[in-house]
């Protein structure tokens, strides 16, 4: 046993188990309330083959999503935890802009689920931050859900097989072309790391995939640098368009996250 978990029952005494956003109280240190589960967005089956977009019923299997067939992605998959809603959204600011590191083990925990392929053979490794934004936030989002990640998965971490060598402005209202011409250059595989990337199985890790653009500039530099295989990972991925089908859909609640004290 860890001293971490050693130790949980003292850390529990002395600061009780809450949910996370709304402050009930929770058997264990990292998981959500009944309620607070249930309106999260938990995307399943039947979805795209290649990118896993949920698709309403009577999809047939193997079917592949319009952006897809219209545009065929560089990487070998997404693997995401949730779908970005409220809820999500709460826990990536908290985790990104509020210091709660603690989030990043709940949270890396539901991603995992979603990467059970991955073995020692697979290397682990977050979406970069430049060296100026880390130095103002102390730490990387991304490392901190890819160190969880290859802890439960038991994948090889490298949080510097990446780096971002320019600052870059906010994508958001870009298009795709103009998000492409300021990624251009903005992202790299250091030197001393490329003889590890050659034939390499990767999991990319993030917490939010929103257009996909800096994802897909880190896939394109893993695959130029002679990567087998890179799957896409993040615990929130925006697409709005699917929430009401996974709404349809339904979804199970783990018992471990619903349990409240005494229960």
């Amino acid at each position: 046993m860890s001293l971490a978990r050693a130790l949980d029952p003292l850390i529990d005494l002395v600061f009780p188990p809450r949910c996370p956003l709304c402050g009930v109280g929770l058997s264990t240190q990292d998981g959500l309330c009944h309620v607070c589960w249930s309106e999260m967005a938990i995307p399943g089956e039947p979805s795209c083959r290649t990118c896993s977009r949920p698709f309403g019923d009577g999809v047939p299997e193997g079917a592949l999503c319009a952006p897809c067939l219209g545009d065929p992605p560089r990487h070998d998959g997404i693997a995401a935890a949730t779908l970005y809603n409220d809820v999500s959204r709460k826990l990536v600011l908290a985790l990104k802009h509020g210091n709660q590191i603690s989030h990043a083990r709940f949270m890396a925990r539901l991603l995992a689920t979603k990467l059970s392929f991955v073995d020692e053979t697979w290397l682990i490794v977050p979406v970069p931050l430049h060296r100026w934004r880390l130095w103002r936030r102390g730490y990387n989002q991304a490392a901190e859900l890819a160190r969880e990640v290859a802890r439960i998965n038991r994948g090889r971490l490298v949080v510097d097989l990446l780096e971002r060598r320019k600052v870059t402005p906010s994508l958001g209202g870009l298009g795709k072309t103009e998000r492409r011409r300021v990624l251009s250059g903005a992202i790299a595989v250091r030197p001393a790391r490329k003889t590890i990337v050659k034939g390499a199985s990767i999991v990319l890790v993030d917490d939010v995939l929103t257009s996909g653009a800096t994802s897909d500039a880190c896939v394109s530099i893993l695959k130029r640098s002679g990567a087998q295989r890179v799957v896409i990972g993040c615990f929130a991925r925006v697409l709005d368009e699917a929430l009401d089908v996974v709404r349809q859909n339904g979804k199970e609640i783990p018992e471990e996250h619903t349990k409240t004290p005494g229960t």
